[in-house]
């Protein structure tokens, strides 16, 4: 089957369908799931993957793809061809670190211009709030933004400044009631105790300069705001296990409050990485096993709700690899493409099922984003989205220290179009922009 054509229907052995994975045959019809069949004798365009997983695409709802302004880090073309390759086939879009950031309404047009005819997958988008901006918001969210993020620390560009507590007040104000979501990057300053001292060559004394109660601390604020305005609000990529009790307490206590975590904090620790590896540097950190280990027990208990990529590329003489100063090196781990083999490799080894991963990659991340009426499931009436891959076969990645992984992708579908097959790519984007329609209701995940 060639690629970029249509496909009336895909077969295979192991068919995942709610918690199940059965012999099935997904018929397609006008880019939609039209119905799933046990047994069928459909032949006309039907892309028998034999024993290979059939689930719904990826949706990676934290990415950043850096275009208009710094194409140069990652544009909408190469980031949508590594999420096609990695079965993910919906990205939503950061509103930082692309010049302009989408802080405006007019920015947000400005970035549809850019992203036009260059997404090899769907693409839905994130606004901003930053200081002085909350008249933007509510036009945004009526042009069809998912939501917004904050910083409550430096965001490491200029042009996207941190809030303050006043700034938070004014936003929420602007967005109660319209069913949009905050999401926070959700660490903050405190008094340190000592100077940040040390060889900034030595992972340890990066993590030292970011303890987990710059977590807590953040945490703690975005769940007494949560709380206050019952405004949806949302932590994204957590990477301390510390703040777990606030948060379980928030939401015990009726906050429509997420949390997400991200690949490279269940993946690698602390221990690991060695001096000068200036790669392994994002914000906030890599921190040590035993918590790792706590991050997952969490996943397994449902108190992280969702796991995506963080994926924040840039230019190679930003990372300081010369100098391996983690003090100056940028922050951010581009990792879109290998998300699906980075997660099921450890999840498989902590009795994690198929249906988990559709849980946490792709459903619940579509949820976050107001998809969830057309991606991230098997049913009838969803978008054809569709990611074709062997769990069990085994490749190297060498971003990730030379470690074998488990499941590659043999190919993807994009409302019912062939978009990516064993290395090779649809030569035409076939990817729309996503524009959320307005929520009224605000149902907690």
């Amino acid at each position: 089957m060639e690629l970029g054509s249509v496909v009336s229907a895909v077969r295979s052995k192991r068919v995942l369908i709610g918690n199940d994975v059965r012999p099935a045959v997904v018929i397609i019809k006008d880019g939609k799931i039209h119905q799933i069949l046990s047994e069928s004798n459909f032949s006309v365009g039907v892309l028998d993957v034999g024993d290979s997983v059939v689930m719904p695409g990826i949706v990676d709802s934290h990415v950043h793809v850096n275009e208009p302004g710094r194409t140069s880090w990652e544009g909408f073309w190469t980031a949508t061809k590594a999420a096609a390759a990695g079965g993910v086939t919906t990205i939503v879009d950061m509103p930082l670190n692309s010049i302009p950031p989408t802080t405006t309404l007019g920015n947000f047009h400005e970035k549809l211009r850019e992203a036009t005819g260059k997404c090899f997958v769907d693409t839905a988008f994130w606004g901003g709030v930053i200081p002085g901006n909350q008249l933007e918001l509510q036009p945004m969210i009526h042009a069809g933004v998912a939501g917004f993020k904050c910083f409550l620390i430096h965001s490491g560009v200029e042009e996207f400044p941190h809030v303050t507590n006043c700034d938070l007040h004014a936003a929420m104000k602007q967005l109660q009631g319209t069913g949009s979501v905050l999401l926070f990057h959700a660490e903050l300053d405190v008094q340190q105790t000592t100077e940040e001292s040390g060889d900034p060559s030595q992972y340890s004394t990066f993590l030292e300069s970011r303890p987990d109660v710059m977590e807590v601390e953040a945490i703690r604020t975005v769940t007494e705001l949560c709380l206050q305005y019952q405004v949806r609000c949302h932590i994204v990529h957590l990477s301390s296990a510390k703040p777990l009790k606030l948060i379980q307490k928030a939401r015990q206590a009726g906050a429509p409050l997420t949390v997400e975590t991200t690949h490279h904090y269940l993946s690698l620790c602390a221990e690991n990485i060695p001096a000068g590896a200036t790669q392994f540097k994002c914000c906030p950190p890599i921190r040590g096993s035993n918590n790792q280990e706590q991050l997952w027990s969490a996943l397994k208990a449902g108190q992280i709700d969702m796991v995506v990529s963080d994926h924040s590329p840039c230019t190679p003489d930003l990372k300081k690899l010369d100098t391996g100063d983690f003090s100056q090196a940028w922050g951010g781990i581009s990792s879109l493409q290998f998300g699906l083999p980075l997660f099921w490799s450890s999840a498989k080894k902590r009795g994690f099922q198929l249906s988990d991963v559709v849980r946490l990659l792709s459903r619940k991340t579509a949820q976050l984003c107001g998809l969830d009426n057309q991606k991230g499931s098997l049913g009838p009436g969803y978008d054809a989205d569709l990611v074709i891959w062997d769990p069990e076969r085994e490749f190297e990645i060498t971003p990730y220290l030379g470690i074998t992984l488990q499941g590659v992708v043999y190919a993807t579908i994009l409302r019912g179009r062939l978009v990516y097959k064993e290395g090779s790519f649809c030569p035409e984007p076939l990817g729309k922009h996503l524009l959320i329609p307005q929520r009224k209701n605000q149902a907690q995940l």
